[in-house]
């Protein structure tokens, strides 16, 4: 028996995540992952390096707990026992999967959104259930509607690629329908109105995931949490890394949390881009979609999306292009400097010219 032949075979016939391109800082402008384009701020910066400098040789606190208090305090969660700390959330994603569904069983999410979620539903040898929006990036009622076999719903809130939002009211009556947990990726959140943080209070199994990639500046370090009731949490410490966050992360991700005013600042200006970008890109003869996150989605109905995002890259711009069978292609650019994106949409006129 070959090695190949060994592996479980819930891997042997998935395919990858595969995550946008990452190319060498500093090779032209990176529109494609929804990176923050600023620098974090000072403070975290010197967290870091004061971390730098301590007890490397030492492990990190495991729960992250300097954070966790710091979290509860920022957000208005009831206390650290509500908060679990992950390097990224998409690690905490990992462990809600791995805690709900096991194989055979099944999650949901709506379509098009986050395709992460299927491939660790596969990893798992569960199966997915795609629940299409409708017009208007509405939610049809049936995704809230309940099977023997549903262990999770996940709910990009914002969603990506559209940045669209259902509130919260709505997020209740779904959550509320459900008999499984229903999970809110709130990955975005900083840059839209709402969000679903009361509702866990409400609903023990109402779980919300953020991260501090977007507005927080901090892809390149890796940190996420969940706030679920305390009970939750205590469950799913059980399956995670002994040590899932290192301690410059924490000391990152903590000092982060006391960064209101500058959150505050970012979100103003990253906003103030994006309702500029899609002024230009209508005026251009897309259509788009009003966006709450950190990006814009936005379909050109006599145009060719993969030959505009090809002639950016030519030009060293990166936006992304997304094809989802069944439904469509579109373009995706992240909310860059008020430079860079005139830099893109000018690059973008001249490639509709051509």
């Amino acid at each position: 028996m070959t090695l190949d032949n060994l592996f479980r075979p819930a891997l042997s016939q998935m395919l990858p995540y595969a995550p946008g391109e990452q190319p060498p800082p500093g090779s032209g402008i990176k529109l494609n992952t929804n990176e923050n384009p600023y620098p974090p701020p000072p403070a975290v910066v010197e967290a870091i390096r004061q971390a730098a400098t301590g007890p490397l040789n030492r492990y990190p606190d495991p729960m992250a707990n300097s954070f966790r208090q710091a979290a509860a305090e920022a957000l208005g969660i009831p206390g650290p026992e509500w908060i679990l700390a992950g390097n990224g959330s998409d690690e905490i994603l990992t462990l809600l999967v791995r805690g709900f569904v096991g194989e055979g069983q099944k999650l949901r999410l709506p379509y098009p959104s986050y395709i992460l979620y299927r491939t660790l539903a596969d990893i798992q040898g569960a199966s997915w259930e795609q629940t299409p929006f409708e017009d208007g990036w509405k939610l049809p009622a049936a995704f809230g509607n309940n099977s023997d076999d549903l262990r999770l719903v996940l709910l990009p809130n914002p969603n990506s690629p559209s940045g669209t939002i259902v509130p919260p009211s709505e997020v209740k009556k779904i959550s509320d329908s459900l008999t499984c947990p229903l999970v809110v990726d709130e990955a975005y959140a900083d840059f839209a109105e709402t969000n679903c943080l009361d509702l866990v209070k409400q609903n023990e199994r109402v779980f919300v995931t953020r991260t501090l990639s977007k507005s927080y500046g901090l892809a390149g370090l890796r940190f996420g949490f969940l706030v679920a009731q305390p009970h939750v949490v205590a469950e799913l410490t059980k399956i995670k890394d002994s040590y899932n966050c290192d301690a410059i992360s924490i000391a990152a991700a903590t000092a982060a949390m006391g960064c209101k005013d500058w959150l505050a600042n970012i979100k103003t200006k990253m906003n103030a881009t994006r309702a500029a970008m899609q002024t230009r890109l209508t005026a251009m003869g897309f259509d788009v979609t009003p966006s709450h996150a950190n990006f814009v989605w936005c379909q050109h109905p006599s145009s060719n999306h993969k030959a505009i995002y090809e002639y950016l890259k030519q030009n060293q711009i990166l936006i992304r292009y997304m094809q989802f069978p069944d439904w469509g292609d579109g373009l995706r650019i992240s909310v860059g400097t008020d430079e860079q994106i005139d830099t893109c949409l000018s690059t973008i006129e001249r490639a509709l010219k051509s």
